[in-house]
């Protein structure tokens, strides 16, 4: 019997019993699976026997809310446009890329967005992520790399560069050492696109599932970094660490 070929989306719509656009979104969110192997190209031509796995997105989870602020804990595959678009009227204080977790801002009103945006630009405002990288860290080490980003098509990409980047520091804290894979604290100051992932391959401690500047895996299916404590002015906010960053077998 001849092998046949369709479109990814296309058979994870028939097998699904989806819509093609919901398979086609479900991909580009990184979720699909065959095997161990995330599906990266909605319309690559793929064997129409191809069984497909959906890893179940998280949901939002409200950390605090008053009458400035509300804080979530942004779940891993989730943008932070597609957080903003449930919260009508909420004003995106920081973002988080598509796979990084935890914790993101919103001001309620126009008022405490301007005071808030001041303590950004400032670096007056706290922020410490956890990750999982490819190698040992047993020292403090502190980054200081400026950082350029550009966009191809719609896609932001950044790289070190010493004439034309912008200012960027980060301080990695070693907090366990497990065979050749450590978990770290990251802590920032100011924070251009893709700051840590950059700052941490450029050190040689790529973060493990990032698959445009850190490590892919095989049993690991995005990009293990997570915002874990934000503090501005006098609030303090944790967002728990997701189950992935309590395993350790990362090979």
């Amino acid at each position: 019997m001849a092998v046949t070929y369709d479109k990814a989306y296309k058979l994870l719509a028939q097998q699904e019993k989806i819509s093609n656009s919901k398979a086609k979104e479900l991909i580009d969110r990184g979720v699909v699976k065959v095997g161990d192997k995330k599906v990266l190209i909605a319309r690559g031509e793929i064997r129409s026997d191809t069984k497909f796995t959906i890893k179940e997105i998280n949901k939002i989870k409200v950390i605090f809310e008053d009458k400035d602020i509300l804080v979530v804990d942004k779940p891993a595959f989730l943008t932070a446009d597609d957080v903003a678009k449930k919260y009508e009227g909420a004003i995106l204080l920081n973002r988080l890329d598509k796979e990084t977790s935890g914790v993101m801002m919103f001001a309620k009103n126009e008022e405490f967005q301007k005071k808030a945006i001041k303590e950004f630009q400032a670096n007056r405002v706290y922020k410490e992520y956890v990750a999982i990288v490819e190698g040992k860290v047993v020292d403090e080490i502190e980054i200081d790399k400026p950082i350029l980003t550009t966009k191809d098509r719609g896609m932001a990409k950044s790289k070190i560069d010493a004439k034309r980047g912008k200012p960027a520091k980060s301080t990695v804290y070693p907090l366990l050492v497990e065979g050749n894979k450590s978990k770290i604290k990251i802590v920032i100051e100011s924070g251009r696109t893709h700051q840590i992932r950059v700052h941490l391959n450029s050190v040689g401690l790529p973060i493990i599932g990032d698959a445009i500047y850190g490590r892919v895996s095989s049993n690991v299916n995005r990009v293990l970094l997570h915002s874990k404590v934000t503090k501005i002015f006098d609030y303090t906010f944790e967002a728990n660490e997701p189950k992935e960053f309590r395993v350790y077998d990362f090979n």
